[in-house]
């Protein structure tokens, strides 16, 4: 039976997905003293500082389900999503009623929708509350959350989100936070591409990279992503790179499939992802031009 509304602490978390942000996500719901249960998985980061602080290990989804009040998602994109929800012997088919399923995907809105109201059918309750910042965050339970879904629900989960999340934005209806989140990225992505086109030509035309960076931070290219880049531009110190190129390509696909679905104009966001694409099969291919070596960290992970 599960616990009731009020006692969140006692309910138990399954999580699926412990990568390098969803390691951090772990880490500190076990660290706040929510019971915790993980998904055996190849690509998982190593699991033994959970196991001693208490986390339990189970093989399968169907076993995951039947332990867990609560389950985060914490894979790569939407086909990762829907083959937990969807795929034989997966997490829709073991669902108890009144199992609160939290994306923190980053994933398709439409997508979201139809698995929400899947969730929703099969008895159980779901967000969307996908992540900005880095693995560095999530180790220190400070990502940012922007979260879809029922106000009620949110409200409830909201000290398990906390025990996680710096920031936590309610976004609205199901589907609305990972709108905004492809939207920051969107912007994030956007600002990288730009800057690493400009500090790439700067390279070429024998600008000092240091007075490069003291102009655009004193002007209009002040802000995060500079200062995200700056070391690289500066010192060819990429230690602080933790976001691919391929992430960045599946969050502007992901981006411009959004904006097409709603009749948004992706004029700009297309040329991005079309630079994000020729970076990636350049990397692919051996070729590492200019461009590509400072699009490594675009500011927002998974």
């Amino acid at each position: 039976m599960h616990p009731t509304t009020g006692d969140i602490h006692m309910k138990t978390v399954g999580m699926i997905g412990i990568g390098m942000m969803g390691h951090g996500i772990a880490t500190n719901v076990v660290k706040h003293g929510h019971p915790l249960v993980v998904l055996a998985h190849p690509g998982n980061q190593p699991l033994d500082a959970l196991l001693t602080a208490g986390a339990r290990q189970v093989a399968t989804i169907p076993e995951l389900a039947a332990q867990a009040d609560i389950v985060i998602l914490c894979v790569t994109g939407t086909p990762e999503v829907e083959d937990v929800l969807f795929s034989q012997n997966a997490l829709l088919s073991a669902l108890r009623p009144g199992t609160v399923v939290i994306d923190c995907s980053t994933a398709i809105p439409s997508s979201t929708e139809r698995i929400a109201a899947a969730v929703h059918k099969a008895g159980g309750k779901f967000l969307d509350a996908p992540m900005t910042r880095t693995p560095k965050e999530a180790a220190e339970g400070r990502l940012n959350l922007i979260v879809g879904g029922d106000p009620a629900l949110y409200r409830e989960c909201l000290p398990l989100l906390q025990s996680f999340a710096e920031n936590i934005t309610f976004a609205g209806p199901v589907g609305s936070g990972h709108r905004l989140k492809l939207l920051h990225n969107f912007v994030s992505l956007g600002f990288s591409a730009v800057l690493a086109e400009a500090a790439a030509c700067a390279a070429r035309a024998d600008v000092n990279p240091e007075v490069l960076i003291d102009v655009l931070a004193k002007g209009g290219g002040a802000g995060v992503i500079l200062e995200r880049l700056r070391p690289f531009i500066e010192h060819g110190d990429g230690s602080g790179f933790r976001f691919t190129i391929a992430n960045a390509l599946k969050d502007m696909t992901y981006y411009d499939t959004m904006a097409r679905e709603i009749g948004a104009s992706h004029t700009t966001s297309t040329a991005i992802r079309e630079t994000y694409s020729g970076a990636y099969v350049q990397r692919a291919t051996g070729t590492v031009p200019e461009l590509v070596a400072l699009l490594a960290q675009p500011g927002s992970a998974q």
